[in-house]
């Protein structure tokens, strides 16, 4: 056992992390270090004078010189919560924010009408990295099914993963594809959080997210919008009638995006806000606008 108690741990963590610049070093250490020793959100106060193993110690240390170098928390981690999953992170997969709940939760009235109407209700999630939107749909619709598509092989073995830790593999499949490529059927909702960086703006991103988030996950072409024509152009051939196609996009590409999918036979139904205040989440259908 070593001297050092949980508090000192957590008070040193902290000033490591100020010293180099982190930028909300107080939270970012209870997040470590709680993540790293399974604590509650009260052991700090009610456990602060336990002193720390040895072992637990080194772990934080670590931990803390990985964040230094600019490492995301929850990939020192290896997970994060999204939705009511927790989900593990790789190198070749985004890691989820949580404005991406707000596309999930724009979609879960619509997949559960159309499970009611028909019985059942097929998802495909191109570009699907962690599983993180097609498995939140899952768990949060029982009964319908999904499909992940992905480029990167990585990405689909933690997407398959994920899958199996959450409960919901009998009713996801992943498969490695470059937008519809490689996927076969129709679906009811087709939905994608798909790289929309700008190229030329992807190497002034922040360390957190440049040095650590897969390339292949962050640039969208010259414009942003590479991803949402490519989709665009493929989804009417993917989709039953009435189908849905649901999009995360940047703050400032909703009238872009809402023209690609119109000059494709689209009308947006919905647009939805993050919880920042940002265009965050868009739904277009086949069919017009009510």
């Amino acid at each position: 056992m070593s001297n050092v108690t949980l508090a000192e741990a957590l008070a040193t963590a902290r000033r490591r992390l100020a010293e180099a610049g982190i930028g909300e070093p107080a939270q970012d250490a209870r997040l470590l270090i709680s993540g790293l020793l399974a604590l509650s959100s009260t052991a700090f106060v009610t456990d602060g004078r336990r002193s720390l193993a040895d072992d637990e110690v080194m772990a934080i240390d670590a931990a803390v010189a990985r964040r230094i170098e600019r490492e995301p928390v929850h990939r020192i981690l290896g997970h994060r919560a999204f939705s009511r999953l927790d989900l593990v992170l790789s190198p070749d997969t985004l890691e989820p924010r949580p404005d991406t709940e707000v596309l999930v939760d724009m979609l879960v009235p619509h997949a559960q009408r159309i499970l009611t109407e028909r019985g059942n209700c097929r998802i495909l999630d191109l570009g699907t990295g962690t599983g993180a939107i097609c498995l939140a749909l899952l768990d949060l619709v029982p009964g319908a099914t999904g499909v992940g598509a992905d480029l990167s092989a990585g990405a689909l073995e933690t997407a398959m993963r994920n899958a199996q830790l959450n409960g919901v593999a009998d009713r996801f499949e992943a498969v490695e594809s470059d937008w519809f490529a490689a996927v076969t059927g129709v679906f009811d909702i087709i939905v994608s959080n798909p790289p929309y960086i700008v190229r030329s703006v992807v190497g002034t991103l922040d360390e957190d997210v440049r040095l650590y988030d897969p390339i292949l996950a962050l640039d969208g072409g010259d414009d942003g919008l590479d991803a949402y024509r490519a989709i665009a152009a493929g989804a009417g051939d993917r989709l039953r009638d009435n189908g849905l196609v649901a999009y995360e996009i940047g703050f400032d590409q909703k009238d872009q995006v809402t023209a690609i999918m119109r000059e494709n036979g689209f009308a947006r139904t919905d647009a939805v806000k993050d919880f920042g205040g940002n265009d965050r989440a868009l739904l277009f259908s086949k069919a017009m606008a009510v």
